[in-house]
């Protein structure tokens, strides 16, 4: 399958109603362990605090199970198991619960993360946010969410210079002590700076509310959702340097090319880029 032709509309069809399956059943598996008593958390970093809990693993596994019976072909890359190879040319990158640490504080603002992808990158994502009710999704044509208002189309904001923007990241020291400089060189420029959210800031710039998100240390399944749904509501998602960001690694989440163009700038001046 080439990138410029990407599925045909039958297929497409196809890929968007399996990726509402799995966010179903991704709600069903986290929500039973949302705020219950006695929820716990294993360390998955014996050098820090990477939380995964019953709520991740048992996600994982139910949508890995939907895959395996409807789409046994397609390749599956999630944080909890091992990849699964493709066959067909499309890969599933899955996160169960992105924002696990929100997920244990009781937050609602972690969510689930579901897309497909060729060798090009995402094709269609969705972001679910199981407690909150709202799905947001981007690709083959649709840019929509879905929740407590009904459905609505999600545009990203334009027009708006930096010394305007709303910034979020999901921690304040970003990654590296450089990550975390060129971060603050944009942080020093715009109006508002926000930490937290984990996913929820990149659908938040997908409708509008939001104009930069700007991470470090992702791994493709943090951020193949996100692309799609931010770049088919009309934004641009790119790495530091301004090229893919799909495997991960630094992301540059921006609500226009304008704005996006102004952030890049900053971060290669400081000499990050």
């Amino acid at each position: 399958m080439s990138r410029g032709a990407g599925p045909g509309p039958a297929l497409a069809e196809e890929l968007v109603a399996t990726a509402h399956r799995l966010a179903d059943a991704a709600r069903e598996a986290t929500l039973k362990h949302f705020r219950s008593d006695g929820l716990s958390a294993d360390n998955k970093d014996l050098r820090g605090f990477d939380p995964v809990t019953a709520g991740d693993r048992e996600c994982e596994a139910a949508m890995r199970a939907i895959l395996a019976e409807i789409r046994p072909d397609d390749g599956i890359l999630g944080e909890e198991a091992e990849a699964v190879p493709s066959k067909s040319g499309l890969t599933w990158v899955l996160d169960p619960i992105d924002g696990t640490r929100a997920f244990l504080a009781g937050t609602p603002t972690w969510g689930v993360l579901i897309a497909v992808s060729d060798d090009g990158g995402p094709l269609y994502g969705l972001i679910d946010q199981p407690h909150i009710g709202e799905r947001f999704e981007g690709g083959f044509g649709r840019a929509t969410v879905t929740g407590p208002h009904g459905t609505r189309p999600l545009r990203t904001r334009h027009g708006r210079n930096l010394s305007d923007a709303i910034l979020f990241t999901t921690f304040p020291e970003v990654g590296t002590d450089t990550d975390r400089r060129g971060f603050e060189a944009v942080r020093d420029r715009v109006r508002l700076t926000r930490y937290g959210l984990d996913c929820y800031a990149y659908a938040l710039v997908a409708a509008g509310h939001v104009d930069l998100v700007i991470e470090a240390g992702l791994q493709a399944y943090d951020v193949a959702a996100p692309i799609a749904v931010i770049e088919a509501a009309g934004g641009v998602v790119t790495d530091w340097s301004g090229g893919p960001v799909h495997d991960g690694g630094r992301a540059l989440a921006a609500a226009s090319p304008e704005i996006h163009a102004e952030a890049l700038k900053i971060l290669g001046e400081a000499g990050i880029g």
